[in-house]
């Protein structure tokens, strides 16, 4: 996955076109928000998950290789994370995430350092 962290797996079920705002992000060990925004982009794909009162609206950016199913029956997005790493991750900043690398690579580096993944020691 590190190869193609911005990208969402091809077994995530992920219908490029398909508008996910609004619905329900599940973690590993429950519910955490809601999609703000996204992006299908070819290799910058992401969500902007809204935290809501759970933890004083923070909003997160996550990278699409964190989504391991999108049920578009249930209209929800689970995710390869915890409760607890969504809960320390970066804020989002919404006039950086797109134009500064530095940003980028500090969330990136976030989610790559959190746990096991394949190729490496991060959660993705």
């Amino acid at each position: 996955m590190t190869d193609h962290f911005w990208t969402y797996g091809t077994d995530s079920g992920h219908l490029a076109g398909t508008d996910l705002c609004g619905w329900r992000v599940e973690a590993s060990d429950g519910h955490i928000g809601k999609v703000d925004k996204h992006s299908d982009e070819v290799e910058d794909a992401y969500l902007v998950v809204d935290t809501g009162a759970w933890i004083f609206g923070k909003e997160v950016l996550i990278p699409a290789s964190a989504v391991t199913r999108i049920d578009p029956e249930e209209h929800a997005v689970h995710l390869a994370l915890s409760k607890e790493q969504v809960k320390d991750a970066p804020e989002f900043i919404s006039d950086k995430h797109l134009a500064d690398l530095q940003y980028r690579e500090e969330i990136s580096q976030y989610y790559r350092s959190g746990g096991p993944f394949p190729g490496g020691t991060g959660v993705l």
